[in-house]
C-alpha cells in the first residue's frame, strides 16, 4: 500500500505519547495500534508496522534500564527464551481461537487485575527475598504465559509483565521494569518476524514512528527513574481502564 503524509501526522505524535507511557508502566500499544487503524492502515499492516516502531521504542527504554543496572543477566536469559517460545505459541493459538471468545475472557480478567492494582499501594515495597534460583523458576511461567498473550493479542503486555514480575517473582520495581522491557522486546521481535515475512511491514512509517517512540521511551524512563512507584500505579490504572473499555466495546 502507498503511504501519505497523513499517516505520519497521525501516528508519529501518538507514538511519542505511547513511548512515555510504555516506559513507565507498559501499555503503549493501546495507543499506537488504534493510531495505525485511525490512519487507515489495514489490520495486518497496522500490527506489523506497529511491532517495528514499538520494538525500537522498547529497545531504547531497555538500553537506559540496562545502563542503570536494572536487568539481571541470568533472569533475563530465561525470560527472553520463554517469552519467545510463548509468543510463538500464542500466535499459533490466535489462529485457532475466535477473537470474541478471547475478549470475553479478558473482560473477566481485567477487573481482577485492576482490583489488585488498587489494593497494591506500593509496587516497590519490600517482598520476601527470593533466591536467584527461585526467581528464575518463577520467571519461566510468567514470561511464557505473558508471551503467549502477546503473540495472541498483545495490548498491555508490558503492564502484565510488570504486575507479575513484582507480585509473583518478587522483583523490585526497577528490576521488574527492566525485565519487562527485555521480555517485551523478545515478543515484539518474534511477532515482527512473522509479519515481515508475510510482507505486512511499512518500513518508512514504522521507522519514523520508532524515532518518536524512542524519544518518548527515553523521557518516560527518566521520569520513572525519578518517580518510581508513585508514577507507576496511576499510569497503570489508566492503561487498564482504557484496555477494559477497548475490549468491552469490541465484544458488544
Amino acid at each position: 500500500m502507498s503511504l501519505e503524509i497523513k499517516h505520519f501526522l497521525i501516528i508519529c505524535p501518538l507514538a511519542f505519547v505511547a513511548g512515555i507511557i510504555d516506559a513507565i508502566a507498559g501499555g503503549g500499544g493501546l495507543i499506537t495500534l488504534p493510531a495505525y487503524m485511525l490512519a487507515g492502515l489495514p489490520p495486518h499492516f497496522a500490527i506489523g508496522t506497529n511491532k517495528l516502531g514499538a520494538g525500537l521504542g522498547t529497545a531504547a527504554a531497555l538500553g537506559k534500564y540496562m545502563k542503570d543496572g536494572y536487568v539481571k543477566r541470568k533472569q533475563a536469559v530465561v525470560c527472553v527464551i520463554c517469552a519467545l517460545a510463548g509468543s510463538a505459541a500464542g500466535a499459533e493459538l490466535g489462529i485457532l481461537v475466535d477473537d470474541e471468545i478471547f475478549g470475553f475472557i479478558m473482560i473477566l480478567i481485567l477487573p481482577v487485575v485492576a482490583f489488585y492494582v488498587l489494593k497494591e499501594k506500593d509496587f516497590d515495597k519490600k517482598h520476601e527475598a527470593y533466591t536467584v534460583k527461585k526467581m528464575i523458576g518463577l520467571c519461566i511461567p510468567v514470561a511464557f504465559g505473558v508471551g503467549v498473550y502477546d503473540g495472541f493479542y498483545g495490548a498491555g503486555t508490558g503492564t502484565f509483565f510488570l504486575l507479575l514480575l513484582t507480585g509473583v517473582v518478587h522483583m523490585n520495581l526497577r528490576e521488574a521494569n527492566g525485565m519487562a522491557k527485555i521480555s517485551n522486546l523478545a515478543t515484539n521481535i518474534a511477532a515482527f518476524t512473522v509479519y515481515l515475512t508475510n510482507g505486512c511491514v511499512l518500513w518508512p512509517l514504522g521507522l519514523a514512528a520508532g524515532v518518536f517512540g524512542i524519544a518518548g521511551n527515553y523521557i518516560g524512563a527518566t521520569v520513572f527513574e525519578k518517580g518510581g512507584s508513585r508514577i507507576v500505579r496511576p499510569v497503570m490504572l489508566i492503561v487498564l481502564t482504557v484496555f477494559f473499555i477497548k475490549v468491552f466495546s469490541s465484544v458488544l
